[in-house]
């Protein structure tokens, strides 16, 4: 079984914001293989289903983004889940607007929410796909650029780069996460 986390702030004020690219990755995966992302367990809103012949949790934490781990420790001490078969996606403000990059494991740079799995899992060995977000001009207006409204022109890139993620997801359970960084990044 596969636990694959979108990371992001509860929907209804942030589902138009930078920072919830990791809950739009699970919603374009939840649509594409009709699993329902409706229960509520362990502070987090989920769904399970199959994907590419593999048993999946859809998994979009509701802690808010600097507590994501919380939620993410629970499904994974619950239902016994390998760090191998954990995939975490999420916004970056490093990577260009639209681009993915896939790694196998590795620090939390400045992402608080990353920082949090990190903390509550005890390890960096677990796959992540960072989505890109690029940086605001003025480094000072960060907050309001990663949960402010998007604008319209930019919705597509991102957009974009969250169906790559979903893409890049299907590819890593199909052949593993060597091809999928191969393919993607």
């Amino acid at each position: 079984m596969y636990l694959i986390v979108g990371l992001g702030n509860p929907e209804a004020d942030y589902s138009n914001t930078r920072h919830n690219m990791g809950f739009n990755t699970i919603n374009n995966l939840a649509e594409k293989y009709d699993i329902k992302i409706n229960r509520k367990k362990f502070d987090g809103l989920y769904g399970d289903g199959i994907i590419e012949n593999e048993k999946v949790i859809l998994l979009k934490p509701q802690t808010f983004m600097n507590l994501s781990g919380k939620s993410i420790i629970q499904f994974i001490n619950f239902y016994k889940i390998d760090l191998e078969n954990i995939i975490v996606v999420y916004d970056d403000i490093d990577v260009e607007k639209g681009i993915i990059k896939i790694r196998k494991k590795g620090g939390a740079g400045s992402h608080n929410g990353m920082k949090s799995v990190i903390q509550e899992i005890g390890s960096e060995d677990f796959a992540r796909i960072r989505v890109g977000i690029g940086s605001p001009e003025n480094k000072s207006d960060m907050i309001n650029y990663v949960i402010g409204a998007i604008p319209d022109e930019e919705k597509i890139i991102l957009a974009g780069g969250s169906k790559r993620a979903s893409e890049a997801i299907i590819e890593i359970l199909k052949n593993g996460i060597d091809i999928a960084m191969n393919k993607f990044n």
